[in-house]
């Protein structure tokens, strides 16, 4: 795989990458890096443990995410699109030897995240080695009509991975594209915009980076990262301090972080030792009584009645983090396509 010397970004690059099945003794496949394939080219492990070409897991990594999670996720993408069967339409429309140049282009302006992950999801459907070039990078702003990233290779691989990658894609981008929304809202203040864990069950870990890409900051990325004691858990305990005790007792090495609805309870937690008051619901007079009783002796959440236009007057209390949960469970996709190029 070669990438230009200075920055793996835009730029011409050459992929021998993974493919789903076993390929002919002429295919190409995972390229002569590989440990799967004997001489010949045959499998000699299952193909599904065969691993990323080393320079996008490189990408991967660099980013933040697992490359054997990136990989996971697009096997399973393109194992539910196939059902254990073939493309039909493709097969049948489309010569087995025809390539095809594809552009992967914004529909509308937006943020872009998942770039890589999408090279993910050709790379374990391409038959052969396959050429990308990169014109963009995740995080970064897109125009309508912009090209993200160029490919070329096998068309029935192209247009049977186009779906599960525009998925992922314009899912991430969507996310980033939201985030970046928030993110403008509150520059020039020290306010963050964060995450929760209101993900899609499997796409965390890729949610929680679109996130990172549109600007924002991530909260707790599992249940065993942080505590986050909230009113059930006040109720089962006893009370919001018995509660926070009750955590600090059996784990006191873990951040804790405790949701609170009054000013009094602001005052209990606080004396109690909190490292993070959530203020539930609070309006931006009572956040900024919030503020003023901490007095920078623990961080400050603001969550509910958050909107963009209010995130501002939310920011100059000076709350440390807004949590948005729409970031992830409601952000509607960047729309993204596919366009092949009519061939010479």
């Amino acid at each position: 795989m070669t990438t230009p010397a200075d920055r793996p970004g835009p730029g011409p690059v050459s992929l021998p990458l993974p493919t789903l099945g076993p390929p002919a003794v002429s295919a190409g496949g995972c390229g002569d890096g590989c440990g799967c394939g004997d001489a010949h080219g045959a499998y000699e492990l299952d193909p599904l443990e065969c691993g990323l070409d080393p320079a996008l897991a490189a990408l991967i990594v660099e980013a933040g995410l697992d490359p054997v999670q990136v990989e996971d996720i697009a096997h399973m993408a393109i194992e539910e699109d196939l059902d254990q069967g073939v493309d039909v339409t493709t097969v049948a429309t489309v010569p087995e030897d025809a390539f095809s140049t594809g552009d992967f282009t914004a529909r509308e302006a937006g943020t872009v995240a998942g770039l890589r992950v999408a090279e993910a999801v050709l790379s374990v459907v391409c038959t052969d080695e396959f050429e990308v070039e990169r014109h963009v990078e995740d995080g970064d702003r897109v125009a309508a009509g912009q090209k993200l990233l160029t490919v070329r290779t096998r068309t029935r691989d192209l247009l049977t991975a186009e779906r599960s990658a525009l998925n992922l894609l314009c899912r991430l981008s969507g996310i980033a594209t939201a985030t970046r929304a928030w993110a403008d809202a509150l520059e020039g203040t020290n306010t963050k915009v964060r995450d929760t864990r209101k993900t899609t069950p499997g796409l965390r870990a890729l949610e929680k980076y679109a996130v990172r890409c549109g600007g924002g900051t991530n909260h707790r990325m599992s249940l065993s990262d942080a505590a986050l004691v909230k009113d059930n858990h006040v109720v089962a305990a006893g009370g919001v301090a018995e509660a926070f005790t009750l955590v600090r007792q059996e784990f006191p090495d873990v951040p804790i972080e405790v949701e609170v609805d009054t000013l009094h309870q602001v005052r209990e937690v606080l004396e109690a030792g909190a490292d993070l008051i959530l203020l539930d619901n609070f309006t931006p007079a009572e956040t900024a009584e919030a503020v003023a009783i901490v007095g920078g002796r623990a961080f400050l959440e603001s969550s509910g009645r958050l909107t963009l236009a209010n995130a501002r007057a939310y920011a100059e209390t000076g709350v440390n983090f807004l949590a948005v949960g729409a970031l992830t469970h409601s952000a509607p996709i960047l729309d993204i396509g596919l366009d092949l190029r009519a061939e010479a």
